[in-house]
C-alpha cells in the first residue's frame, strides 16, 4: 500500500469538488485556473467534466501537461439506457461525441454512468443486457483513439433513474461480456464503501481492468443522498480498508477526490477545498 503521508502526487482533482458539474454551484473558476491552483499544489492530475470543456479540449489538455500534469479522466458519457436514453441513434452519437472529447484532451479514462431501468422493464437484467450492447458497440471507437471506457457502479439508491448497476460484481460481469481490453471498472468509495464482497471482486477486475479510484466519504447522516458527500475523514468508509483492497488487486494510478457538496464544499473557497483535500489524502486516505 502506497505511503501518502509525505508525497500527494498520485492526487488527481475531479472538479466536481469545486461544483463544476453542476450549473450555478461553485465559486466558477476557469480550467486554466483550477489547473494552475493544482499545479501550485503538487497534484498529479485533474479530472474534468464534458461541460467545462466546450471546443477547447486540446488547448486544456496542452495547459495540464505543461504544469506538469496529466488529463487522469474525462466525465462521462451520455446515460446509454433509461428514460434520458431513448433515441438509441443519439445516445450512440452523444457516447462517440464524449469519447473525441477525451481523445482530444488525451484523457486516460472516460466515465460511464450507465443510466436507469429501461423503461417498460422491471429489475435491472435486461437493462445492463443494453448497456453492455451499447458499450461493445463504442469500445472498438473508443480503442482506435486509445480511450479507455470505465464503467462506473453507482450506489444502489440510484438504481431507478440514474445506474442500474450497483454493484463492482455487475460491473466486472460487464466486462467479462464485452471482452474488450479497453473496456473496465472506476471504483468510487461513495458508491461501493458498503459492499462487503468488494475485495473478491477487486480481485477478479485485476489490475488491468482497474481504471479509476474515485475518493471522498459517505456522510452517516446524509441529507441528499446525491450532492451532500462529505470530505474524506468525515463519514463512515473505511478508506484506508478500501485503498489496501484496490492496490492489492494492482491499481496503482491516481486518487481522484470527487465530492458532491451543494451545501458545504462548494460554498467554500475553491483554493480551501483544495487545501483540505490534501491533507485529509495525506492522513486519513
Amino acid at each position: 500500500m502506497r505511503d501518502f503521508a509525505n508525497d500527494h502526487r498520485a492526487l488527481a482533482l475531479n472538479t466536481a469538488s469545486l461544483g463544476h458539474n453542476l450549473e450555478g454551484y461553485g465559486a466558477g473558476w476557469s480550467a486554466e485556473r483550477i489547473i494552475d491552483a493544482c499545479a501550485e499544489r503538487g497534484l498529479g492530475a485533474v479530472v474534468f467534466w464534458r461541460r467545462e470543456i466546450g471546443s477547447q479540449a486540446f488547448q486544456i489538455g496542452e495547459r495540464v501537461r505543461a504544469a506538469g500534469m496529466t488529463v487522469a479522466g474525462l466525465c462521462r458519457t451520455p446515460f446509454l439506457v433509461g428514460s434520458q436514453a431513448s433515441d438509441a441513434r443519439a445516445v450512440i452519437d452523444d457516447f462517440e461525441a464524449s469519447i473525441d472529447m477525451a481523445a482530444a484532451l488525451r484523457a486516460n479514462v472516460l466515465t460511464i454512468v450507465v443510466g436507469g431501468v429501461e423503461p417498460g422493464t422491471k429489475g435491472v437484467e435486461d437493462s445492463l443486457k443494453i448497456v453492455a450492447e451499447r458499450v461493445a458497440e463504442a469500445a472498438p471507437y473508443a480503442a482506435a483513439r486509445d480511450v479507455k471506457l470505465a464503467l462506473e457502479p453507482l450506489n444502489p439508491v440510484y438504481a431507478g433513474n440514474r445506474s442500474c448497476l450497483t454493484t463492482l460484481r455487475d460491473a466486472v460481469d460487464l466486462c467479462d461480456l464485452i471482452a474488450a481490453p479497453n473496456v473496465g471498472v472506476a471504483v468510487d468509495v461513495y458508491h461501493v464503501w458498503w459492499d462487503t464482497d468488494i475485495a473478491v471482486q477487486l480481485q477478479r477486475a485485476g489490475a488491468d481492468r482497474i481504471f479509476g479510484f474515485h475518493l471522498c466519504d459517505w456522510l452517516a447522516d446524509t441529507t441528499d443522498v446525491l450532492l451532500d458527500r462529505g470530505m474524506m475523514g468525515d463519514g463512515v468508509a473505511d478508506l484506508k480498508a478500501l485503498r489496501k483492497a484496490v492496490e492489492g488487486a494492482g491499481y496503482s494510478g491516481p486518487c481522484e477526490v470527487e465530492i458532491f457538496s451543494a451545501n458545504n464544499w462548494w460554498k467554500r473557497d475553491p483554493g480551501e477545498v483544495l487545501d483540505v483535500m490534501i491533507e485529509r489524502f495525506r492522513t486519513v486516505c
